[in-house]
């Protein structure tokens, strides 16, 4: 079975009410975004085809809508790095503090104290999501190695099984990342991308430990996905039906966008924080394997340009107080 606590997460989560609100506010408001911009492409599509003639409004409101549907995840595209600067990594550094047993601040705003603890570890948005990306990349190549790992294994099923482990890890993927980036707020580093690329090798010496936790977790998420997407599937419906023209598939893609937006507010930071409590706890006094090192790196490029940008890290540091000392000696 799993190795965290169910009830210990849900009461941490319970004192992140004000990041929980927040990110049910962004998300659900993505999914009217969709939704809005989406009925406006149907109209115009609608509307520019009646004055054509009679026969194809259905059509191009279809293709309207599939337009604006597709305009808007351009635009979600580019403004993912934002999502994760200022909702999802804010929410991990309260949830980090809270489960080394700190108690937060009195009379300081819950996500202005989120926000600021993550911009004393990340000035800019951009290096907060470019660590991110090496992270998710070094990530994939370890479960690579294990679906390899189930590929030459000889047994009745094997290839099946590994197919749909593979799709499980995958999943799992997206919670670790956080899980890696959180450590650098535990630690309280000051050169993250050393600690991020600790704690990959960290992960890697533990790797069957986290991915038997991260693939519970995968099944438990998307077991509460696909119940919110049924529950969702009546109200998509009537949405459509008051959408112009004939959408046969519009029930089913907003109902999908509404679990995804559930999922992404409340059910991924509860998997995010397990997984946090398991892996602070097994990686409790272990100190990265060479080997480790070594096979990640062989392994991933991604690893291999994170452990670029901490040693680029570490010589920034390192010239810092030298500066400042021709700076003193200057003045005198």
């Amino acid at each position: 079975m799993w190795d965290f606590s169910i009830g210990k997460t849900l009461r941490l989560m319970m004192q992140t009410l004000p990041f929980l609100g927040l990110r049910l506010l962004v998300y659900v408001g993505v999914a009217v975004g969709y939704m809005l911009v989406t009925g406006m492409g149907a109209g115009m599509g609608y509307g520019l085809a009646a004055l054509s003639g009679p026969g194809t409004q259905s059509s191009a409101a279809v293709w309207g809508g599939i337009i604006g549907f597709g305009v808007f995840g351009v635009f979600m595209y580019w403004a993912r790095e934002y999502l994760l600067y200022l909702v999802k990594a804010g929410h991990i550094a309260i949830l980090v503090t809270l489960l080394d047993g700190k108690t937060l601040p009195q009379g300081t705003s819950q996500i202005r104290y989120g926000s600021d603890m993550v911009k004393a570890r990340f000035a800019q948005t951009s290096i907060l999501f470019a660590m991110d990306q090496l992270i998710k990349g070094a990530i994939k190549a370890l479960t690579s190695l294990v679906r390899g790992a189930l590929s030459i294994v000889s047994l009745p099923g094997a290839q099946q099984l590994s197919s749909i482990l593979h799709a499980f890890l995958r999943v799992a993927v997206g919670f670790v990342d956080e899980v890696i980036l959180a450590r650098t707020i535990h630690t309280e580093s000051t050169n993250p991308w050393g600690t991020a690329t600790d704690s990959l090798i960290l992960y890697g010496q533990n790797y069957k430990v986290m991915l038997k936790n991260a693939a519970w977790l995968a099944v438990l998420v998307y077991l509460f996905s696909f119940l919110v997407f049924l529950i969702m599937l009546a109200p998509a419906t009537l949405v459509v039906y008051w959408m112009p023209g004939a959408w046969s598939a519009g029930a089913f893609v907003f109902a999908l966008l509404f679990a995804w937006s559930i999922k992404a507010a409340l059910l991924e930071p509860f998997a995010v924080t397990c997984l946090m409590d398991v892996y602070f706890k097994t990686i409790e006094g272990q100190q990265p394997d060479q080997e480790w090192e070594a096979r990640l790196e062989q392994m991933s490029g991604k690893f291999r340009k994170l452990k670029e940008r901490a040693r680029d890290a570490m010589r920034d540091t390192d010239k810092t107080p030298d500066m400042g000392a021709q700076t003193v000696r200057s003045q005198t």
